[in-house]
């Protein structure tokens, strides 16, 4: 749930009558607990005790990853896989006072994602430890509290043993940490379940179901009161059920509401219910919760695939992991709306969470932004992969992390399947039956709507050794082997299929077997995104360079892989606009020109890539000296144009695949692309040569922030020419400076060979480009961003940073 949605976690909800008048102190439910830590990197004898000095420690706010924070040397043992950042154990502490009326409330902490081998202390004692560094875990911590006294709450954090993943991971508390204050009567977390059995256009039906616990020694009689409301918040239905409840006792209440005429939920619109849950006692409110959800139905057949709403609807899907580049783990809400922002704006409609789940903020930008999810468990179940990855835990943790998913998640009208694993190592095995099964039935026992999937593979003829696996699942998931998918059909026709991953030089390929046959419902490209680690895939190389795949030797100062259709800065790839040409009626003509081989030298490709094609008609040296001119195109043909001179003709049909491919001699100047319908050039895009660099731009992705001390801005920094025009040679190293109520916490460039520090003050722009991130600081007032570089003339940007609206949040 995301930070500023949780600020409005739920109005108290006041009826008219006596209810009204009941006078009583209200207390925040849920409190966030990012703010004034003390951070130790490095272990510390006695740093779970309540009398350890931390005075000296470094004082900061979560989420926090450290490692990203380090040196990327090939020494250090997370290596390529780990994007070879540092990891290491670290320690956090903070200080907070209890006040004496809490009394008799349940207060417990609640932590999104520690990454990873968390020990919890409160005030000396354990609460326990976790290994898995993607699931949210709670402790109640009311029996080890000092009311109206200072506590202390430490968490020791262990990402020493390496290697524990393929890709960056990240070290530290890097999601949200919440207090959360009850009564004894109460809706344990992730205590609501929603779902939408019936759906049509004229009604609705909602079933919600609550549990209320009963941590009293008395049985209690209480009412579950729901009052359910449409995205304007125009009430849509309620109900009321009276319920008795034992002492030490927990119930499930099952209430089914219609409403009339919903606004259904899809990624075009996206609309969002609220449900706001009250249980009253003596007719007062005594806990409450409110969640939001959409009203949708979902349908999977091998007749028509997968359908929203009654309508079929092919999945164009992304990969996503978790990091989000310059800021590491971290997982600020404002980076995890704007990663979904952007692969919305590249045309995608799903994302698969590759190989874990993600943060809350993350799925509910999905939600109010209309992204269809696989929500993915694990990267391995008992056989490892890596020496210290979750194998070791996999049999003594497996259930509490499925439940851990599918109960956060569950009310989330963006997830539309759970994936129960990648790319199992005993998948050839009859053990891995087994253990499928038992991974549905877990997520089915809670969730019996959602179809269950996960991603297989193999290089060899074996294939069908996995059909008794592929049939303990609901979708069948296929990594990069689509092209067996016909044959598959006849030989078990119920099956229902989709690539969960695929090369991205296949995109052709895959959009035709996905759009032509119906019980292929989607295709999901490796990857969406770039990310750290996993170093070297998708790069492409010189001939006398270290040859070869990313698993196969280290390719630092490879830090990260570049094969997603979006770079690290935002920057969209050839390949994502190509993408979205195929599965979308927006975007009809695009131009970029083929990286020229510097001869005698050649350009490789490696498995994950494509030919490195970029967005510019400047070419200095091949003045000339023939250039590949791809033009993709919806339209049935395509000129081009050098100077206002025309080059040729092509067609662009599906014949064609939908590209066109010139050999045009380098000339500064002027290309120019046209679509041709009908005889009519109809639109055009242009490139135009680029002179000397002399200017720095700035362009911020907001005007204004919330000082929150949580809140983010993203500024693209551009190198031009004196006309504006991007010089896309220029690797200028660029200084910045800023002044006001900001700090920068982040700067990267997408090169992902440059091993500058992500957390700095000064970078060097790559394909005249650079990213720097701003987060506010709990001061209102302006921020200015200065970016100067020698010999160039500097640039300003401006961002306000406002006082945060007034927020209702969830008291009783």
């Amino acid at each position: 749930m995301s930070f500023f949605k949780s600020l409005i976690l739920l109005i108290l909800f006041i009826v008219a009558g006596p209810l009204a008048s009941v006078a009583q102190r209200l207390i925040q439910r849920k409190q966030l607990f990012d703010h004034d830590w003390k951070f130790n990197l490095g272990d510390v004898k006695g740093g779970n005790s309540f009398e350890f000095d931390d005075q000296n420690w470094r004082t900061l706010d979560l989420p926090h990853d450290w490692s990203i924070e380090g040196k990327i040397s090939p020494e250090n043992p997370t290596g390529g896989d780990g994007g070879f950042f540092p990891s290491g154990t670290g320690w956090y502490r903070k200080k907070f006072v209890v006040p004496s009326d809490w009394k008799g409330r349940l207060i417990s902490i609640n932590f999104e994602g520690v990454y990873m081998n968390s020990e919890v202390f409160i005030n000396g004692k354990s609460l326990g430890t976790y290994p898995y560094g993607y699931s949210a875990f709670t402790y109640d911590l009311s029996p080890y509290l000092n009311l109206g006294k200072q506590n202390i709450i430490a968490v020791r954090v262990d990402n020493s043993k390496q290697k524990n993943s393929r890709w960056y991971s990240g070290s530290g508390i890097y999601r949200h940490v919440w207090l959360m204050v009850t009564g004894q009567v109460h809706i344990p977390n992730w205590g609501v379940g929603i779902s939408t059995p019936e759906v049509a256009e004229k009604k609705a039906t909602i079933q919600i179901k609550t549990r209320v616990k009963n941590e009293t020694a008395l049985p209690k009689t209480v009412t579950v009161q729901t009052n359910l409301f449409d995205p304007g918040l125009k009430k849509s239905g309620a109900m009321q059920t009276q319920i008795r409840l034992d002492a030490h006792s927990e119930k499930e209440v099952i209430q089914d509401i219609q409403v009339e005429k919903p606004l259904l939920w899809s990624p075009k619109k996206p609309n969002l219910y609220q449900a706001q849950i009250n249980i009253i006692s003596n007719k007062k409110v005594i806990d409450g919760n409110q969640t939001d959800f959409g009203i949708r139905s979902l349908r999977f057949t091998t007749g028509n695939g997968f359908q929203l709403n009654g309508q079929t609807l092919k999945l164009n899907g992304g990969c996503v992991h978790h990091d989000n580049g310059c800021l590491g783990a971290a997982a600020f809400d404002r980076a995890e709306q704007r990663r979904v922002e952007l692969l919305k704006a590249a045309g995608f409609n799903a994302i698969r969470t590759a190989h874990n789940v993600p943060s809350e903020a993350f799925l509910d930008a999905c939600d109010r932004l209309g992204m269809l999810v696989i929500d993915e468990a694990f990267d391995g179940w008992k056989t490892a992969k890596n020496k210290y990855d979750y194998a070791m835990y996999f049999d003594d943790w497996w259930k509490k992390d499925i439940n851990a998913m599918v109960l956060r998640d569950r009310n989330h009208p963006s997830v539309i399947m759970w994936s129960i694993g990648n790319e199992i190592i005993e998948r050839k095995e009859p053990q891995a039956v087994h253990t499928a099964k038992m991974l549905v039935d877990a997520v089915h026992e809670i969730d019996s709507v959602r179809p269950v999937t996960s991603a297989m593979t193999t290089w060899d003829k074996d294939w069908e050794i996995f059909d008794p696996l592929m049939m303990q699942h609901d979708v069948a998931g296929y990594n990069y082997q689509l092209h067996r998918a016909i044959a598959d059909h006849e030989r078990v026709p119920s099956r229902i299929i989709v690539q969960t991953e695929s090369y991205p030089r296949d995109a052709f390929a895959n959009w035709k077997l996905v759009n032509n046959n119906s019980y292929i419902i989607g295709d999901f490209v490796w990857t969406a995104l770039d990310y750290l680690g996993e170093s070297g895939i998708g790069r492409w190389y010189y001939s006398g360079e270290v040859p070869g795949e990313h698993w196969e030797n280290s390719f630092f100062p490879w830090h990260g892989a570049y094969c997603g259709d979006i770079d690290l800065t935002g920057w969209r790839k050839p390949i994502s606009h190509y993408r979205s040409m195929l599965y979308n009626g927006n975007e009809k003509l695009y131009m970029a020109v083929r990286e020229p081989a510097p001869e005698p030298l050649e350009i490789k490709e490696t498995l994950w890539s494509v030919w490195p094609t970029w967005e510019s008609w400047t070419w200095p040296g091949y003045e000339g000296k023939p250039l590949q001119v791809e033009v993709y195109s919806k339209y049935p043909m395509v000129r081009l144009y050098l100077n206002k001179k025309l080059m040729g003709e092509q067609k662009t049909s599906i014949a064609q695949e939908f590209k066109a491919v010139f050999t045009v001699p380098y000339t500064a100047g002027e290309l120019l692309a046209v679509g041709v319908q009908d005889s009519k050039e109809v639109e055009k895009v242009i490139l135009k040569t680029s002179a000397n660099t002399d200017r720095v731009k700035l362009t911020a992705d907001r005007s204004e922030i919330s000082a929150n001390g949580q809140d983010l801005v993203f500024v693209t920094v551009e190198l031009t020419d004196k006309n504006g025009v991007l010089q896309p040679n220029s690797e200028n190293r660029i200084n910045f400076d800023i002044e006001g109520p900001g700090k920068i916490i982040g700067l990267d460039n997408a090169n992902l060979k440059d091993v500058d520090s992500y957390i700095s003050t000064s970078r060097r722009a790559w394909k005249g480009r650079a990213l720097v991130v701003i987060k506010s600081t709990k001061s209102t007032g302006t921020i200015k961003l200065k970016a100067s570089s020698p010999g160039l003339t500097e640039a300003a940007v401006v961002v306000r940073s406002s006082p945060e609206a007034i927020q209702h949040t969830l008291r009783y």
